[in-house]
């Protein structure tokens, strides 16, 4: 779904008013601009949801053991669970044809003839800006510029949120999430 086609036009015309009537409620509101947004990234390909639920599921549990320690090695460590994730997420999408192309180009060199392999991954729509968005969260509570969220849905709605997934920008978490009381 694309923001200039009709079905954006008739998804914005029923998220909008029901998002205003549910103004009083957080919760109620979140979960309706969670599942908005999961719909809406889910129309591009719903297999990738899971992704996006999986990187924002790590990061929670990253944010809330980095906080909850001091000792600086474990807290890094933490941290590059988050990194490693992340970026193997997107690294594994976005970058595979590359590695694999340029390793067949350096075997051809060498006179080695290698074999493509037909695996076609097809990247996901957005995949860089949710996985930066996540991975901000964990780096901002390492860094101790932020307190963890107790709401998975507050960080997922964070995560997912549609007007900028698929286009940005890329939000610091300080902005659009809730502070810790």
């Amino acid at each position: 779904m694309i923001f200039n086609s009709a079905a954006f036009l008739f998804f914005f015309a029923t998220f909008l008013p029901v998002y205003w009537a549910i103004h009083r409620n957080i919760v109620a509101r979140n979960l309706w601009t969670l599942a908005a947004s999961y719909f809406f990234y889910g129309s591009w390909d719903w297999r990738f949801l899971f992704l996006l639920m999986f990187s924002t599921a790590v990061d929670f549990s990253v944010g809330l053991a980095i906080h909850r320690t001091t000792e600086p090695r474990k807290r890094k460590r933490l941290l590059a669970i988050s990194v490693i994730t992340n970026i193997g997420i997107l690294g594994t999408f976005k970058y595979f044809g590359f590695f694999v192309d340029s390793f067949i180009d350096l075997l051809a060199l060498l006179g080695i003839e290698g074999q493509r392999p037909t695996l076609n991954i097809i990247l996901p729509v957005g995949l860089s800006f949710y996985t930066f968005q996540s991975l901000s969260y964990a780096i901002e509570i390492y860094r101790g510029n932020l307190k963890p969220t107790s709401s998975l849905l507050n960080l997922a709605t964070y995560v997912a949120f549609f007007p900028q997934l698929v286009a940005g920008p890329i939000e610091r978490p300080g902005r659009l999430l809730p502070r810790p009381m």
